[in-house]
C-alpha cells in the first residue's frame, strides 16, 4: 500500500501529546525497542509504539531521525509522522528539532520518504507564510509581487547588502507561497545556504551575483532545481538594461550613478563588442559582464546615432561596480 494511503488510515499522531514525561525520560534502550516495534506485524503494537515515542518528546528525536534512514518503509514513514506531530508542540526547541530533521530528509535522496517529508513541510509551512515573510523582511529581504519577463506573476525576493540573516534564516523562503524569482546580490553563500535555496519549489529564476558559491554546492543546487534558470555571475555590474533575446544589444535604461552612467553611456546606444569580442544581444552582454568581478576594467565598443547624423563608433573604458 502506498505510504500516504497507509498513513491516512493510521491514528493521527498530531493528536497525541508531546509533553515531557512526568518523571525521568525513557531510557535509550526503551526508545530503541519502541522504534523496532514501529515495524511490528500487529497494527496495535505499531500504534502503541508510535504513541509512546510521541510522548517521549525530545528524547525520541535523535533515534527517530536515525529510524527514518532505515531501509524499512513502514518504520521510516511512521517515524516521519511522529516527527510531524512534534512540529505543533508548545516546546519550541522540540518543534525546531523536528523541523530540522524533516528538512534534512527532504534535502536527501529523492525517495518516497523524502517526498513525504517535503509534503509534510509544505503543509506545515502554509500556515506559517505570513510570519515567515515578516521575519525575512525584518532581516532585510525585499519581497514584491509582480510580473517576470516570462509573463508569469509571483513573488520576487531580493537579498542584497541589507540582508542580515544567515543560512538558517534562508529556510524561511520555503514557507512563502508563489516565489518565482530569487535574487542574491553580494551575499556569500555556503553549502548550508545552497541547501536552503534547494528547498524552493516553483522558482523560475535564481540570480546569484557575487555570492562566491562553490562549484560543488552550485551543482547540488542545480540538481535540486532542474526546472529553475540559475544565473551565476562573479559580481561585476555595468548598470544597464536592454531587451532580452533580441539583437542587437540596444541600451534601454542606464542606472543613475552606475559604471555605465559614469562612462557616459546613453539610452539608445548599441554595445557592439567587449574587449574586442562581438556582442550579439543583451543576453550576450550580461553573460560577458557576469564573468567579471567588481573593479574589473572593460573596453566597450559602442555605436551611437544622433538625430540627423550617421552612426558613429567609439570605445569606452569602464570599471565595473558590484551588486548591492
Amino acid at each position: 500500500m502506498p505510504v500516504l494511503a497507509r498513513l491516512a488510515i493510521a491514528v493521527p499522531l498530531a493528536l497525541v501529546t508531546t509533553a515531557a514525561w512526568a518523571d525521568e525520560p525513557p531510557a535509550p534502550a526503551q526508545i530503541a525497542e519502541w522504534i523496532d516495534q514501529l515495524g511490528a506485524e500487529q497494527f496495535a503494537q505499531r500504534e502503541a509504539a508510535s504513541r509512546s515515542l510521541a510522548a517521549a518528546g525530545r528524547a525520541a528525536v535523535g533515534p527517530l531521525a536515525a529510524a527514518i534512514g532505515r531501509d524499512d518503509l513502514e518504520v521510516a514513514s511512521r517515524a516521519v509522522e511522529i516527527v510531524r506531530g512534534f512540529l505543533s508542540s508548545d516546546d519550541e526547541a522540540l518543534a525546531g528539532q523536528a523541523e530540522q530533521v524533516l528538512e534534512a530528509v527532504a534535502e536527501g535522496p529523492d525517495t518516497a520518504v523524502a517526498q513525504l517529508a517535503v509534503g509534510t513541510l509544505d503543509f506545515h509551512h502554509r500556515g506559517m507564510t505570513e510570519a515567515a515573510r515578516e521575519q525575512l523582511e525584518s532581516l532585510g529581504a525585499v519581497i514584491t509581487d509582480g510580473f517576470l519577463v516570462s509573463g508569469s506573476r509571483g513573488l520576487q525576493v531580493t537579498l542584497n547588502s541589507r540582508w542580515r540573516g544567515g543560512a538558517e534564516d534562508l529556510r524561511l523562503l520555503s514557507r512563502l507561497r508563489g516565489i518565482r524569482l530569487v535574487g542574491v546580490f553580494g551575499v556569500p553563500l555556503d553549502g548550508a545556504a545552497a541547501a536552503a535555496l534547494g528547498r524552493l519549489r516553483g522558482v523560475e529564476s535564481l540570480q546569484l551575483f557575487g555570492t562566491g558559491i562553490a562549484d560543488d554546492h552550485l551543482a547540488a543546487l542545480a540538481e535540486k532545481l532542474p526546472e529553475t534558470r540559475i544565473d551565476i555571475r562573479k559580481g561585476g555590474k555595468l548598470g544597464v538594461a536592454g531587451q532580452p533575446m533580441v539583437g542587437p544589444c540596444v541600451i534601454t535604461h542606464v542606472q543613475e550613478g552606475s559604471a555605465a552612467a559614469k562612462a557616459g553611456l546613453q539610452i539608445g546606444d548599441v554595445i557592439v563588442a567587449i574587449d574586442g569580442g562581438p556582442v550579439a544581444n543583451f543576453e550576450a552582454l550580461t553573460e560577458r559582464v557576469g564573468r567579471h568581478a567588481p573593479g574589473d576594467a572593460l573596453d566597450l565598443e559602442v555605436e551611437r546615432t544622433a538625430p540627423g547624423e550617421q552612426a558613429r563608433r567609439f570605445t569606452r573604458a569602464i570599471t565595473l561596480d558590484g551588486w548591492e
